[in-house]
């Protein structure tokens, strides 16, 4: 690391569990962020601030004005261009930070796109809005090895915890699958505070660990109610014995059938994966007739008739926006998509 560029960390290095070497070893290290809304964009600020030397982030969706109460690296321009979160994102920590490498990533994360994602990763850090994809993360992590920063922010409560193969339990472990209460930010909301203290404590776990500094690690899961001014921390002490991730390593997340149609946490929004890529340029053609359709190099944004919207992106996702009808979203892609 050239001394032009280890002096923006001066700061940091001050801070004696840090220090120079600290700082030489973060710029060494590679993470992977899922998820790129409102914890993703906290973790990836604080990542390039800090100079860990190569970020990659993974999101599936674009900017929409309803993100910028608690998305703090998106702005209204990104909401005008219908950017891709992966995308907005990464230009703005490219201007944060040139010296840090980050890789932008559109594409819905499943069981056989991460594995991917995760080659050469040191640490993954979950900033997503759903319990199916951080167990896909869990068991993905606890497969490879690879320790696994769990984040979760809803209303004004908040949890986090650091997993590390064969020292901790995993996540599993402490919640169990189908045991959450059901509430999302499009239910009962969520405040921008919040976000950026799970952001927070996840990040402080991931400092300590990627600069040899375990003895630190906090060693729980913290949740905690800011409106209501508590906080509990479980002990991370034992695994269950009959774990299928981390004691009988059956990793049932990598199994599954990945999910065709899914609903989003945050608004009105299904999604539909036809498993092979969309020409946007053709189905813009197909489509200009019937609908109103505005097009960007990243995705197609159909308004229908009807009052709901289809966004379509390269990969071949579909999201059907308006409703969170199931029948409704698919009878609307059959309608304008067909295939």
């Amino acid at each position: 690391m050239e001394k032009h560029s280890i002096e923006r960390y001066s700061r940091q290095m001050r801070f004696a569990p840090i220090g120079e070497e600290g700082q030489r070893t973060l710029a060494e290290k590679v993470a992977l962020i899922v998820g790129v809304g409102a914890l993703g964009t906290v973790l990836a600020n604080h990542l390039v601030r800090a100079g860990v030397g190569k970020v990659k982030i993974v999101d599936r969706d674009y900017v929409e004005m309803s993100n910028l109460q608690r998305q703090m690296l998106f702005d209204e321009s990104d909401v005008n261009e219908s950017l891709p979160k992966a995308i907005a994102a990464e230009r703005k920590l490219r201007a944060i930070n040139s010296a840090v490498q980050i890789e932008a990533t559109v594409a819905d994360v499943t069981a056989s796109t991460l594995p991917a994602l995760m080659e050469d990763v040191d640490i993954v850090l979950d900033g997503t809005d759903n319990f199916r994809t951080r167990f896909l993360l869990n068991d993905m992590c606890f497969q490879k090895g690879i320790p696994f920063a769990y984040g979760g922010a809803v209303s004004a409560r908040g949890m986090s915890a650091l997993f590390i193969p064969g020292k901790t339990p995993c996540l599993r472990c402490l919640i169990n699958e189908g045991s959450g209460s059901g509430e999302t930010c499009d239910t009962v909301g969520v405040i921008s505070p919040v976000v950026d203290i799970v952001a927070s404590y996840q990040v402080v776990e991931v400092m300590k660990y990627l600069v040899g500094q375990t003895g630190a690690l906090r060693g729980t899961l913290r949740s905690f109610d800011l409106w209501g001014n508590h906080q509990f921390d479980l002990k991370m002490e034992k695994a269950k014995a009959d774990c299928p991730t981390c004691q009988q390593r059956r990793f049932p997340a990598l199994t599954a059938d990945e999910t065709e149609v899914t609903t989003l946490c945050g608004r009105e929004t299904v999604q539909i994966n036809r498993q092979k890529p969309f020409d946007l340029a053709l189905w813009e053609k197909r489509l200009i007739g019937s609908a109103q359709v505005k097009a960007t190099p990243f995705l197609l944004r159909i308004e229908l008739e009807e009052g709901e919207r289809i966004v379509l992106f390269p990969d071949g996702r579909a999201l059907v926006q308006g409703t969170e009808d199931l029948t409704r979203a698919r009878t609307l892609y059959s309608k304008y998509i067909g295939d």
